[in-house]
């Protein structure tokens, strides 16, 4: 039997609930009432608190901001119709944060400590998970080193953290993608499939450069011969080609998505064929061409499911298909939407509970 933590719990004396437009919710800008923080120190983790959403004291001197040992997770709350509140599939989450720990030289945290902590935070702001459709509660647990020691060896001690906010659709378009041929987003032998804080800030100036042409995300090549698809900017990649489902196999470079494995999952199920391989740029662009590629979309559990509208690669641009017409994507999202706001049985068991 999973033992209860023992959890201090201090309210906050101002909600900010009222004062919250819900029909603006720009992703990652709002956040609830309270929040979740423990430490780790001399072997153990302890002082487990849920507390008033708001700044911490650190010192400058932290191995996080020096040494870069800092990691996170993400995923989504969302209500049902009945009023339940739901986490889709934290366990799998709990079971990538250990393996950014790991990567990273960080203490491993006990499953139940994910997901009591976030049950816990989720419970006292319930009123904070949207009722609008396509809208959700976000949730970031995250770790970072905390001592304050200017050297290049693991932190002895470590904060553990969950921010939760409300957000709408991370993407309101469909997407036009760039295959990125320069910049390299993870190494063989790196901590690609960490969800290192570090993985992202290399990221960003790429990425940049590439809104600034006009493109929504880049497609991740690898970091060799750039020959490769590897993820999206924000997702996993998926592909349906000449009717199969078509994604990288992960390794050490990239992320082994929930959403990614929920899709698969289905597919399998609905009898679709399903290749978790290598993926080369040429036979995608190929299936550009000739009409072969059917659809194509990012799975993550911020984008859900983000149709991609064309794809660029060495000054040229190719168009898919509207992303309406396109049969598994609309049938995916449609079955991940009822299963996680609780339209339809969770036959899975994907849906953990909160209260």
């Amino acid at each position: 039997m999973t033992e209860t933590l023992d959890i201090k719990i201090t309210k906050t004396n101002h909600s900010r609930l009222n004062e919250t437009d819900f029909d603006n919710l720009p992703f990652g800008k709002t956040f609830s009432d309270h929040m979740f923080v423990a430490d780790y120190a001399d072997g153990e983790w302890k002082n487990f608190k849920v507390v008033p959403y708001g700044e911490i004291g650190l010192s400058p001197a932290i191995s996080a901001l020096h040494y870069g040992q800092s990691f996170f997770e993400g995923l989504k709350a969302y209500r049902h119709a009945d009023g339940q509140i739901s986490v889709f599939r934290p366990d799998k989450n709990a079971i990538r944060f250990n393996k950014s720990a790991e990567r990273l030289c960080m203490p491993a945290l006990p499953e139940e400590i994910f997901i009591q902590s976030i049950a816990a935070v989720v419970d006292i702001d319930r009123d904070w998970v949207p009722s609008q459709a396509n809208h959700s509660l976000y949730i970031r647990p995250f770790m970072f080193a905390t001592d304050p020691f200017l050297g290049v060896a693991p932190s002895t001690t470590y904060k553990y953290m969950v921010l939760i906010g409300p957000v709408g659709p991370y993407f309101s378009k469909t997407l036009r993608v760039k295959v990125e041929t320069h910049y390299t987003r993870a190494a063989e032998g790196g901590m690609g499939y960490a969800k290192s804080s570090g993985n992202y800030g290399g990221s960003m100036l790429p990425a940049r450069k590439a809104t600034e042409e006009g493109f929504d995300q880049l497609i991740w090549t690898d970091a060799k011969e750039h020959k490769y698809i590897e993820e999206m900017g924000a997702a996993n990649v998926m592909f349906v080609l000449d009717g199969k489902l078509l994604t990288p196999s992960t390794r050490d470079t990239i992320l082994d998505g929930v959403t990614r494995d929920t899709v698969i999952k289905l597919a399998h199920e609905w009898g679709v064929p399903v290749e978790e391989r290598r993926v080369s740029v040429a036979e995608i662009i190929e299936g550009a061409k000739n009409g072969k590629l059917q659809d194509a979309f990012g799975a993550g559990t911020a984008a859900t499911i983000a149709p991609v509208g064309s794809i660029f690669h060495e000054g040229e641009e190719y168009f898919l298909s509207d992303p309406k017409t396109r049969e598994f994507s609309q049938k995916v999202l449609a079955e991940l939407n009822a299963i996680k706001y609780g339209a339809k049985p969770d036959t899975h068991g994907w849906n953990y509970i909160i209260g």
